[in-house]
């Protein structure tokens, strides 16, 4: 078929819009909302925030989300002018191959599926351990969690290969609703104070003194996760040059405030001198038995379910990120290229879609087969599944947060525009720095982060895992260097690097790398 013919320029229109996430879809509200999901507000508060006063002894918690709010600002402030000159699904990946080159950037994009995969696939042990109670409590049967937690599996894989006009509906409302609740416990708290009174002590300073404070740092750094995944909508936007940097500031903005208001009033509402025991002896449950003190079981129960829904809407939103990374990687020949096609009706990236469902039902099996816990016990679907693979994907986006800042420095000094952007090159490199502590934190720390034994196998295994990945990404990205240099000259552009290798090795074309800005 001629290219210049009618059918020939529509074929090569339709081969185009399957290699194209579709434009427009979202805008700020509607990015604001998908990337403030991925934090899911409930889980964050009935869960880490009581698990770091337990774990740790630390009533200053509060001011630690104030402080981190301020560093991931200016991390946000480098992170979101990059986002003005790279669009790119791939967001990490593409913004750290762009500033520090290729091979670093194919290690980023490995290290980003793995992280962002784990993140997603580790909710589901938590999800289905909370339906299944609840399902017991409830409606009086027993099931087992992995009953649940597959079943949200092919929900979430099904919304998935759906517009993302839709997914940003569902994140929307469950958002809203979880944030309307946390809120009144807030107001309620902080209105009906425990044995202490209405006390400011968690901002002081003094607080933060002790050995636990790079490891509640890590907690709460934890706790952000998912304000940085704005710019990977940044190719399905209205205007992204200026939705991206908007939705990732709010974001930014909003959990800081959000959780250190949620913080301060668990404290206030449990007492500064009783909180740590308080939290220690209840752990997640801490919450809801302040509540139904205070609003009894009726609005309770509503926030139960939200802890449960708001944990499906992370979930969602993880997947829809792991999707994207997969269709970068699948269009720039990082993945085999069918990854790097969308739907004809959707215009959503399908075949990524379709990978992280088959990687999480992989997951969730295995963990279930090696579960002879029977049915309430916590160890495998929290202890392990969601624990273990939390915090190597939390590491992960740490490691990835870090190396992007030091390539949003690269890119603006190779560029020769030090000295305009100098006030973002400054906010980024020290922003570098404190996430460089955090991560050595979290690596020397890693036994606590995980409730383990010093010694014991998974306090090694599991940072190695992020190690290992590294290591493979830099080994991937030499070889691509060497035995596909076009697509390893691509890296990060999203400019469809697989048509441009095989131009490049047809027959009496030069097999050169394209030099594109």
């Amino acid at each position: 078929m001629k290219t210049g013919s009618p059918r020939g320029r529509a074929a090569t229109a339709a081969e185009g819009r399957g290699r194209a996430l579709r434009a427009g879809r979202i805008g700020t509200t509607g990015l604001l909302l998908s990337v403030a999901a991925a934090s899911a507000p409930m889980m964050v508060v009935a869960g880490v925030m009581p698990t770091t006063y337990a774990v740790l002894g630390m009533v200053g918690q509060p001011l630690l989300f104030v402080l981190l709010g301020v560093v991931l600002m200016l991390f946000s402030f480098g992170y979101a002018e990059m986002g003005r000159h790279v669009q790119n699904a791939g967001a990490f990946y593409a913004y750290i191959a762009r500033g520090l080159g290729g091979t670093v950037g194919a290690a980023a994009a490995v290290l980003a599926l793995v992280a962002y995969s784990t993140l997603q696939v580790g909710i589901y042990g938590l999800f289905g351990f909370e339906v299944a109670g609840l399902v017991d409590e409830h409606l009086g049967l027993r099931v087992g969690w992995w009953v649940p937690a597959l079943a949200g599996v092919a929900l979430v894989g099904t919304l998935g290969w759906l517009k993302i006009d839709l997914n940003v509906r569902v994140l929307g409302v469950l958002l809203v609703v979880e944030v309307v609740l946390v809120a009144t416990f807030v107001v309620v708290g902080l209105g009906d104070p425990g044995v202490d009174g209405l006390s400011s002590a968690a901002f002081d300073p003094d607080t933060l003194t002790g050995t636990g404070l790079g490891t509640a740092l890590c907690f709460c750094v934890a706790s952000f996760t998912g304000f940085e995944q704005a710019p990977v909508y940044a190719e399905e936007t209205t205007r992204p040059q200026a939705v991206v940097a908007r939705a990732m500031f709010l974001a930014v903005g909003f959990a800081a405030l959000l959780f250190a208001l949620s913080s301060w009033a668990l404290g206030v509402a449990a007492g500064p001198s009783r909180v740590v025991a308080l939290a220690d002896a209840q752990g997640p449950h801490m919450l809801f038995a302040l509540t139904e003190d205070r609003l009894g079981g009726t609005f309770t129960n509503i926030m139960h379910v939200s802890y449960v829904t708001g944990m499906f809407a992370a979930m969602l939103s993880f997947h829809n990120v792991v999707a994207r990374y997969a269709f970068a990687m699948g269009r720039e020949g990082l993945l085999p290229s069918v990854f790097g096609r969308t739907g004809k009706f959707s215009g959503a990236p399908t075949y990524g879609s379709a990978l992280q469902t088959f990687f999480s039902v992989a997951v969730v099996a295995s963990f279930t087969l090696g579960d002879e816990t029977g049915f309430g016990d916590p160890t495998v679907p929290v202890l392990r599944l969601f624990t273990w693979c939390g915090n190597v994907g939390a590491l992960g986006v740490m490691v990835l947060m870090a190396t992007a800042s030091v390539a949003v420095v690269a890119f603006f000094v190779r560029r020769g525009a030090a000295r305009p952007q100098l006030a973002r090159i400054a906010s980024s490199g020290l922003a570098a720095g404190v996430l460089i502590v955090i991560i050595c934190y979290a690596v020397k720390d890693f036994d606590v982060l995980l409730e383990a034994e010093p010694d014991s196998a998974p306090r090694w295994v599991l940072p190695g895992v992020v190690g290992a990945t590294i290591v493979i990404g830099i080994g991937y990205g030499w070889l691509l260097r060497i035995a596909r240099p076009a697509v390893h000259a691509e890296i990060g552009r999203g400019n469809h690097a697989f048509q441009l290798e095989k131009v490049a090795t047809a027959p009496g074309k030069a097999n050169k790398p394209s030099t594109a800005a």
